[in-house]
C-alpha cells in the first residue's frame, strides 16, 4: 500500500519580510562584532587589538567589519555607548524604586552597575579618554555625555526631594552623587591594585560590602561634623 503523498508547500517571504529578516542578521553580526571586539579589549587591552582581529575573532571577514563600523574607534565608541545607555536605564528604575518607597534604589542600582563587572567599568574609561578629543567619534561622544547630563539631572531632583523628605543630608545634592562617583571609582581601582591582591578574599563579597555602605552613606544623621563647616 502506498504512502499517502506529502506535498511540500512553500510559502514565499513577502518583500516586507526578507527586508525585517536581512536587518535582524545585519543586527545580530552587529553585536557579535561588539562581544568579539569587548571580549578582545578586555582580554589584550585598548591598544593591542585592530580591526582585523576582530574579523578572524568573529569568523568574518575583515571588510564585513566595515560595513557595520566606519573605524576601529567606532566599535570602541559602541561599546561605551552601550555601557552608558544600561546604566541609565538602570538608574532610571533604581529612582522609580525610590519614588515607590525603597530610598537606597538609586544608589544601589549606581554601584550595582559598576561594580557588576568592574574591568569592564575599567575599560569604559580607558576608552573615554583615549577617544575623549577624536573628531570621527565626536557626535556619539555628545550623545554619550548628553545621557550622563540627563542621569545627573535626575539624580539632582531626586536627591532635592530626598533632602526635602529629611532622608538624605542637607548638603549640595552633587555632594551626594559624587562621593557615591568616588566610593565607587574606589572600588574598581582597587580590584586591579596589586598591592591588595593577597587582601581581597572573596571579592564579590568585598564589592556588596562597599555596595551596602554607598546605599546609606549620605542617609540624615550619618554624617558627624558640622554641616556648616563644609
Amino acid at each position: 500500500m502506498r504512502s499517502p503523498r506529502v506535498e511540500r508547500v512553500t510559502v514565499a517571504l513577502s518583500s516586507t519580510d526578507k527586508i525585517r529578516q536581512k536587518k535582524q542578521k545585519f543586527l545580530a553580526r552587529e553585536q557579535q562584532i561588539i562581544e568579539t571586539a569587548l571580549d578582545l579589549l578586555l582580554l589584550s587591552g585598548v591598544e593591542k587589538v585592530t580591526v582585523a582581529e576582530i574579523a578572524r575573532r568573529a569568523g568574518i571577514g575583515k571588510g564585513t567589519v566595515y560595513k557595520h563600523f566606519e573605524s576601529k574607534n567606532q566599535i570602541l565608541m559602541r561599546i561605551m555607548l552601550d555601557y552608558e545607555r544600561c546604566t541609565a536605564e538602570n538608574l532610571r528604575k533604581g529612582i522609580e524604586a525610590v519614588e515607590s518607597g525603597n530610598p537606597g534604589a538609586a544608589v544601589k542600582a549606581y554601584f550595582e552597575s559598576r561594580l557588576a563587572n568592574p574591568a569592564l567599568d575599567r575599560l569604559v574609561q580607558q576608552l573615554e579618554i583615549k577617544l575623549e578629543y577624536e573628531a570621527d567619534v565626536a557626535p556619539q561622544m555628545e550623545e554619550l555625555l548628553e545621557i550622563r547630563r540627563s542621569s545627573i539631572a535626575k539624580l539632582n531632583s531626586l536627591v532635592e526631594r530626598q533632602i526635602s523628605r529629611g532622608v538624605l543630608e542637607d548638603v549640595p545634592p552633587h555632594f551626594h552623587y559624587l562621593a557615591c562617583w568616588a566610593l565607587a571609582q574606589g572600588a574598581v581601582d582597587v580590584c586591579f591594585n596589586r598591592g591588595f591582591s593577597e587582601d581581597f578574599g572573596d571579592k564579590e563579597k568585598l564589592l556588596k560590602f562597599i555596595t551596602s555602605i554607598g546605599v546609606t552613606m549620605g542617609n540624615r544623621g550619618q554624617f558627624r561634623g558640622s554641616l556648616t563647616d563644609l
